[in-house]
């Protein structure tokens, strides 16, 4: 043999080696990618039966280990400056002690802390000094709790129709819910909560006593998701209602396109957001039922303000026209309002957490991005893309919650927010100081002999300032949500205070100027 023939000869064979190579290369990825399709036609295997009453989070979490894995994460402990959770939450109150100036008189003044995660949404509430030391209603039980079962049981009860754990668990059944809600809304915290330990968390064994197997859980899985399909679904009763309201306004809605097009199909029956909303709009719609502002004492059933649109102002309008119904001992209901100013006695509007609302109010909202989409974004778990459940700020996870859109460095988004939530924290430290001095003026003017007559308008001027106070300091985002829409309604607290504080001055003839309390700088 030749050389050059003992050359091809190798070539020959190294070609071939080749080709077989690349050969079990192609057939070992088409493999994997059927694999992989496969695998994601079948993303679970129901291994555990669940159903309508299956209020504990751990059944749900042997069919979507991961998706539970991720929901217990929202136990956190890691902060970002305005956010997140520790292992007991910090106190605002010690962190601005205006805070007590401004719910002087109402329960936050005792106890206010900082949110922590779901899986402690419950156990928080049930040991806060709110609830401990001052009568509350069972209405907060609404959001903290997975009551929509027990609000099916009672409302079963008063239907006449049997209740049972097989029969609590066959469907939703809406009108049982709603039924319940209604009856709940007024009760006391305790007996409420007596009520949710009652109502069967699973098929119960029939030789068990107890038809509570799991007790009272927080926020989970049931919560959010149809059992049978695991499709997103809402299902708090305040929320149903709300929203079917604010279809039927007239506010301009361009980020809810489902709400303007059953408004151009003739705004027929109710607004149903199960049944008309897009999976998009229930990305946020399942946080909404719960991260809004809302009544939610036992003066009257528990009530989203939407009938004239989202924007502050227009949930201020509701309020202002509301009247307490009378009560069932014939007390007179009178105008509404959540509390007595201790300091000032003037009736104010409480502001819970209108993060909803003020999302609606933003740049993200108009261009189609979720509250999911930041705060519980896609991920890649082998070929299966499944939104995290572990909702946190979307600052401890920039690259998915904000890089899919944004192609900018995390450092410059991390500094994009901080600027925004730095300026919002001047501006409300800003009309914190205009709303103290209100305060001390009209105490002053209160105790040189000013008449209600003369006071009433003052009184009207604080109630403006404060609600507009509250509904950016009690709003989670510190401003990012909507920042613009936010600066405007602190410059409007700040500018209200001013007004009742000068009102309150050409009364008592005191014409010192007001103090500088902050430093003079927006960021």
């Amino acid at each position: 043999m030749t050389k050059n023939q003992s050359r091809g000869v190798v070539w020959l064979v190294t070609l071939t080696v080749l080709v077989a190579l690349a050969t079990v290369g192609v057939v070992s990825l088409l493999v994997n990618i059927f694999e992989r399709k496969q695998e994601a036609r079948t993303p679970f295997v129901r291994l555990v039966e669940v159903n309508e009453i299956s209020t504990d989070p751990k059944p749900w979490g042997v069919n979507f280990p991961q998706q539970y894995d991720a929901y217990l994460k929202t136990a956190d402990t890691e902060r970002t400056e305005y956010g997140g959770s520790n292992a007991l939450p910090p106190s605002k109150l010690e962190q601005d002690p205006w805070l007590k100036r401004l719910f002087a008189g109402y329960a936050f003044s005792i106890d206010y802390r900082e949110a922590r995660g779901h899986a402690f949404m419950l156990s928080d509430q049930e040991v806060t000094k709110r609830v401990t030391d001052v009568q509350q209603a069972g209405a907060c039980l609404h959001c903290h709790a997975s009551i929509v079962p027990t609000y099916r049981r009672i409302g079963m009860e008063k239907l006449g129709e049997p209740v049972s754990a097989e029969t609590l668990g066959e469907s939703f059944h809406q009108e049982a819910v709603m039924e319940g809600f209604r009856a709940v809304s007024r009760m006391k915290y305790e007996d409420v909560h007596a009520e949710i330990e009652q109502t069967p968390d699973a098929i119960a064994d029939p030789e068990s006593s107890d038809p509570h197997l799991g007790g009272a859980h927080p926020v989970s899985c049931i919560d959010c998701h149809d059992p049978e399909t695991m499709a997103i679904r809402v299902t708090r009763p305040g929320f149903v209602l709300g929203i079917d309201k604010l279809a039927k306004s007239d506010d301009p809605v361009p980020h809810l396109p489902s709400i303007q097009a059953w408004r151009d199909a003739g705004s027929k029956g109710s607004y149903d957001p199960n049944v008309h909303a897009t999976r998009q709009e229930l990305r946020s719609f399942v946080c909404g039922q719960c991260h809004v502002e809302y009544y939610c004492a036992n003066k009257m059933t528990l009530t989203f303000p939407w009938s004239n649109g989202l924007k502050m102002e227009d949930l201020e309008q509701e309020w202002e026209q509301t009247v307490f119904p009378d009560a069932e001992d014939g007390s007179k209901g009178g105008e509404f309002y959540d509390y007595v100013h201790k300091e000032t006695g003037t009736k104010v509007f409480k502001a819970q957490h209108p993060e909803f609302e003020l999302w609606s109010q933003g740049i993200h909202a108009r261009a189609g991005v979720s509250c999911s989409d930041c705060h519980m974004p896609y991920e890649r778990q082998g070929a299966t893309k499944v939104s995290s459940h572990w909702v946190r700020s979307p600052m401890l996870n920039i690259n998915r919650a904000c890089q899919t859109c944004h192609n900018v460095p995390e450092q410059e988004l991390q500094a994009r927010v901080d600027i925004i939530q730095g300026r919002t924290r001047s501006l409300m430290d800003r009309a914190a100081a205009a709303m103290t001095d209100m305060l001390d003026a009209i105490i002053e003017a209160q105790a040189a002999g000013a008449s209600e007559e003369e006071l009433a308008p003052i009184r009207k001027l604080q109630r403006k300032a404060m609600w507009r106070l509250d509904y950016i300091s009690s709003e989670n985002s510190k401003g990012f949500h909507a920042d613009q829409e936010a600066a405007r309604i602190l410059a409007e607290s700040a500018d209200y205070s001013r007004q009742a504080q000068a009102a309150c001055y050409r009364l008592t003839g005191n014409s010192k100027p007001a103090k500088e309390s902050v430093a003079d700088t927006t960021e």
